[in-house]
């Protein structure tokens, strides 16, 4: 609790909007692409100077500039002074532990929303912060990492798919907010699989190992539903905005994204409730395993106990017991403890104990 304390509290004594990176850092140098696109016209580039965003801020067209890495402090300060973002913005964007927000400011609105994707090979979640700015006619975004789920915007507006190139720079922020829903989706779909497949390890032979991966895939539910209930707040905050910013015809498509993230918190008090009684399964299927390792084990003991007595009985050293003069004694002493052993096991089958 402590660590994560640390990680997410600014350094002691800093003033409000100073800029300090909080998060994992980057080596690799910041990338900017910028989409510029109306109905009739597309440009897309990469920005090799922060000074050429600024031509885009007036423009008439719709712009969409994604920054990666939030690193270098100096290029997301030149930013906000070229779209007059307020200094405790850009703290947020460069504080990566943020929880999911929206803010209104007078000049542009501010959204934080958390990225997921599932990795099947680790069995695990990873998280990145999106910062997204959303202007008169521009869209600003800050990732952590190139990977992002985005490609699928940036077909529609490359081929002219659907309303987007016909749409406001508002129909482009909300894109981009519903293909991360969408990938919620595809997320939950993953782990759903993955449970299935634990199912099946719990019903049939357990081992620790499956105990692990119960109590793994768990905690990354958790992780899920703290990244998206704030997430399903954020999206219903903008589809209740009264900014001029969205357009009302925009809004209707934020319900039907706020809609969807209902249906996932849904799915994820459903699947905590599964992975729930995978784990009661668990314990029951071992305590099982192990009352049938007992059972067998007491019937053996309990076959051995009169044989053990009966052989007790002649290896006493008695001088006049009659049988130890029989010349075929030895023999019929191992006959009778066999007959008794298998009119035990017998008895016990009959019994249905094994």
């Amino acid at each position: 609790m402590a660590k994560l304390i640390r990680k997410r509290r600014h350094r002691p004594g800093a003033a409000p909007g100073s800029l300090h990176v909080v998060g994992n850092g980057r080596d690799a140098p910041v990338q900017i692409t910028v989409i510029d696109y109306d109905k009739e016209s597309l440009d897309e580039r990469t920005v090799e100077t922060i000074e050429d965003l600024a031509r885009f801020r007036d423009a008439d067209t719709v712009t969409w500039a994604n920054i990666v890495g939030i690193h270098d402090l100096a290029v997301v300060e030149r930013v906000g002074e070229i779209f007059d973002i307020h200094a405790l913005t850009l703290e947020d964007i460069v504080h990566t532990t943020q929880r999911s927000k929206f803010e209104e400011f007078e000049n542009y609105l501010y959204a934080v929303i958390r990225m997921i994707t599932f990795d099947t090979e680790e069995t695990s979640i990873r998280t990145e912060q999106l910062s997204l700015l959303l202007g008169s006619n521009w869209v600003l975004s800050f990732q952590e990492d190139p990977r992002d789920v985005f490609e699928p915007v940036r077909d529609r507006i490359r081929n002219s798919i659907g309303r987007i190139r016909t749409s406001g720079a508002d129909y482009l922020a909300y894109a981009l907010i519903d293909i991360i829903v969408d990938e919620y989706f595809i997320t939950l779909e993953q782990i759903g699989e993955e449970m299935e497949n634990l199912e099946e390890e719990v019903l049939g032979e357990p081992d620790p190992g499956t105990l692990e991966r119960i109590s793994t895939l768990n905690r990354e539910l958790v992780l899920l539903r703290r990244s998206i209930w704030p997430a399903r707040e954020l999206i219903g905050s903008m589809a209740r905005s009264e900014s001029p910013l969205i357009k009302k015809k925009t809004t209707v498509f934020l319900r039907d994204a706020y809609d969807h993230a209902i249906q996932i918190m849904e799915i994820v008090e459903s699947f905590r409730d599964v992975m729930a009684s995978l784990r009661e399964s668990y314990k029951t299927s071992v305590s099982n395993r192990m009352n049938d390792i007992m059972k067998v084990l007491t019937i053996i003991a309990t076959i051995f106990i009169p044989l053990t007595f009966i052989a007790g009985i002649y290896g006493m050293n008695f001088e006049y017991m009659p049988e130890l003069s029989w010349h075929h004694g030895y023999f019929g002493v191992l006959g009778v403890m066999l007959a008794v052993g298998l009119a035990m096991v017998m008895y016990f089958r009959r019994k249905g104990w094994f």
